[in-house]
């Protein structure tokens, strides 16, 4: 693969750094500000929508959709190292842009699966930034790391799909702007074939029997800019059977080809996180003292600090390597790349904003720096889109049929 940028991506990388020192980080803080005086928590703050206008103003708007009928037209190649800028300030970045997950993956399924009718009633509002969205997949009640578990009900009954179940941790259901979900339930229980016993189905937010009981908090907080993670229970909600998205039968098949574009996102992002950590712990060795010399002339800080160069340096090139197969080969010619990335760089990305927070003290820990949030929201990552240690499990097996 050639590892240069191309033109378009240069164009655009240049567009998307100026926007993030222009407007972005300036708006962190102002973020916050307006946040403490909102009358819900899960309101979005006035700046945000200011992000999101100045955002399509400049043409950096849906960059992640590679139809270009619907979003920007960009590979996976190309938009790795836009998504990687906007990993730097993940809460206020991506959702400035219309790239915030779990809006990316839905409107991938929508725009590869819907049919005209799902796509005009909710992937053009998603895609204007009108209404949010939520993805429930995630159940209490069972181990969904293997997403055979899955106990919710997708029950057809006449022209109509009743929905029965509880889901938690799905992301973005707390915004009020959250108006649709997407819900992966059974329609076959008892199939055969395992992989075929589930569905997807739209379910609008103000279906009756639908109730989005409580924020789940992670390690202590509340993610208000991506909408939070709520509990959504569905009892008995009811909704047309145009709702099923793609086929019955079809919905792991479906949550496939959702995932993988989704961990480039998050792999990519998760880079842009270390390099704000290295940043803030470069600046933090410079400007501090400790036993009569700079922290920047402590042997360990040099050893941190060349360590987290390494890794990312490591990191990118693979996730790049990645993309380009994607681009390539597709996903399943990807496979092995994809678990790769999806297991090293949540791990690495950890390590080294931990090796942040310790060089800044008692500051590491606080809500004066970003730290703690991107160590709490890379942690995550180590869990979400499936644990690190399915993706091992995965992998292992490949690599041993090549010695059966």
């Amino acid at each position: 693969m050639d590892f240069a940028f191309d033109a378009r991506t240069e164009e655009l990388r240049a567009k998307l750094l100026a926007f993030m020192d222009e407007h972005v980080y300036p708006a962190e803080a102002v973020a916050e500000e307006q946040r403490d005086r909102l009358a819900s928590p899960w309101d979005t703050p006035a700046v945000v929508e200011e992000l999101k206008a100045e955002a399509r103003r400049q043409g950096l708007w849906n960059l992640f959709l590679p139809d270009a009928e619907y979003g920007a037209g960009l590979t996976n190649l190309q938009y790795a190292p836009l998504a990687e800028i906007t990993g730097r300030s993940p809460q206020l970045a991506p959702t400035a842009l219309n790239c915030a997950a779990p809006d990316t993956g839905n409107m991938e399924v929508l725009s590869q699966f819907g049919d005209e009718q799902q796509k005009k009633q909710w992937l053009e509002p998603l895609l204007a930034g009108e209404i949010r969205s939520a993805f429930a997949m995630t159940e209490p009640e069972v181990a969904s790391s293997d997403a055979t578990n899955i106990t919710t009900h997708i029950e057809r009954d006449g022209d109509e799909y009743v929905v029965t179940g509880r889901k938690w941790y799905i992301s973005g259901a707390m915004n009020p702007d959250c108006k649709i979900f997407i819900v992966m339930g059974k329609t076959d229980p008892d199939g055969e074939d395992i992989r075929r016993q589930q569905s997807m189905i739209l379910v609008p937010r103000d279906t009756p029997g639908v109730t989005v009981k409580r924020a789940m908090r992670v390690f202590g907080y509340e993610d208000h800019y991506h909408g939070g993670h709520a509990e959504v229970i569905f009892d008995h909600a009811r909704v047309p059977a145009s709702n099923l998205v793609g086929e019955e039968g079809g919905g792991f098949a479906i949550a496939q080809a959702r995932l993988g574009p989704g961990r480039i996102h998050h792999c990519m992002r998760l880079i842009g996180m270390a390099e704000r950590a290295i940043e803030l712990m470069c600046r933090r060795a410079v400007s501090r003292d400790a036993f009569g010399k700079a922290l920047a002339q402590q042997g360990v800080v040099h050893n941190w600090i060349a360590d987290a160069r390494v890794t990312v340096e490591q990191l990118r090139l693979l996730v790049l390597k990645t993309a380009w197969l994607m681009d390539t080969v597709g996903n399943r010619g990807a496979h092995t790349e994809i678990q790769s990335i999806k297991i090293a760089t949540p791990r690495a990305v950890v390590d080294i904003i931990d090796r942040a927070i310790q060089l800044h003290g008692a500051g590491g820990v606080s809500q004066d720096f970003p730290l703690a949030e991107l160590y709490a929201g890379a942690r995550t990552l180590m869990i979400a889109d499936g644990p690190d240690e399915v993706h091992q499990r995965s992998l292992a097996r490949r690599e041993l049929k090549k010695y059966l």
